[in-house]
């Protein structure tokens, strides 16, 4: 942690990584770079600059939510004043970019710089939408490209561009990064619906009680289009009784069965993008990985 740094910025921030999480972001940026033998002592801090960048994004995310725990242990805005909250989100940004530039490659840089632009641009699209307002499937992939894909996207890109790869290899790990991070947010909106509520560290269903139209909703309305509860929920999110049912009667109708399908999709596309790569062991953990985001237990 640098100097300048305030003591509470300092323990709020070893809470926060503390907390958990998988860390699939920053080993995926290690294992595409060893995947195009780049440089790894300049690749390791800007691994460490996309996990501050994401941890960065949920602060703010938090805050945005109204969100009080994460992970099983209360959020920042929990315990600090919005002010307060919004400087230490800032301030892991620029800690993240930082870090981004001891790759000492211009093109990371800017790409470092695009997504943050990107995920900024989702969150503000998000909040002045119209709450009630079903999105269209493409909204949908738009807004889990802007939320999740695109930094998976960046993390697969590193490697390859800092070892100035082919221009085919960086896209492909590139739009590899996006199809697994798709399917990775997928498979995060069907747990709200059935996963454990301990585990989950917030209420099932707690999305669409905030108004939030995930994949396995408009599964759901394709199969029953008619049922008013959907949108009752989004104008008047208080009724939890209506609310249990509806994720009762969701979980029932083969919709998550239906969003998984989807997710499962994407990772069997993403997967046929590493077949130019030759065979490795940083090629098998990183198809494992990829695995492993849609065979989440739920």
């Amino acid at each position: 942690m640098p100097a300048n740094a305030p003591p509470e910025m300092t323990q709020a921030l070893r809470g926060v990584i503390a907390s958990g999480g998988k860390r699939l972001r920053p080993v995926l940026t290690l294992l595409s770079a060893h995947l195009c033998s780049a440089p790894l002592a300049r690749v390791i801090p800007v691994a460490a600059g996309v996990e501050l960048l994401h941890t960065a994004t949920l602060i703010h995310d938090d805050l945005i939510d109204n969100a009080t725990m994460r992970r099983g242990h209360p959020t920042l805005n929990a315990q600090w004043s919005t002010p307060a909250t919004v400087l230490a989100g800032d301030w892991v940004f620029a800690r993240a970019a930082v870090l981004a530039a001891q790759g000492q490659n211009l093109k990371v840089v800017e790409r470092f710089s695009d997504t943050l632009g990107i995920i900024c641009a989702g969150e503000l699209s998000q909040f002045f939408s119209r709450r009630g307002q079903t999105p269209t499937y493409e909204d949908y992939e738009r807004r889990i490209f802007a939320k999740t894909a695109s930094l998976f996207a960046l993390a697969m890109e590193v490697g390859p561009q800092m070892a100035e790869s082919a221009p085919e290899d960086i896209a492909a790990l590139s739009r590899f990064g996006a199809l697994l991070g798709s399917a990775f947010q997928i498979t995060d909106d069907v747990l709200d619906f059935v996963g454990d509520e301990a585990t989950l560290g917030k209420p099932v269903g707690s999305d669409l009680q905030q108004g939030l139209v995930t994949l396995p909703v408009l599964e759901y309305l394709k199969l029953h289009p008619e049922d008013p509860r959907v949108r009752e929920i989004l104008r008047t999110p208080g009724d939890t009784d209506m609310l249990r049912d509806l994720v009762a009667d969701l979980c029932a109708s083969g919709a998550i069965e239906s969003a998984m399908s989807v997710a499962r999709s994407h990772i069997q596309t993403a997967l046929a993008l590493l077949n130019d790569f030759p065979p490795s062991p940083y090629r098998q953990a990183i198809e494992e990985i990829a695995t492993f985001a849609v065979r989440r237990p739920y």
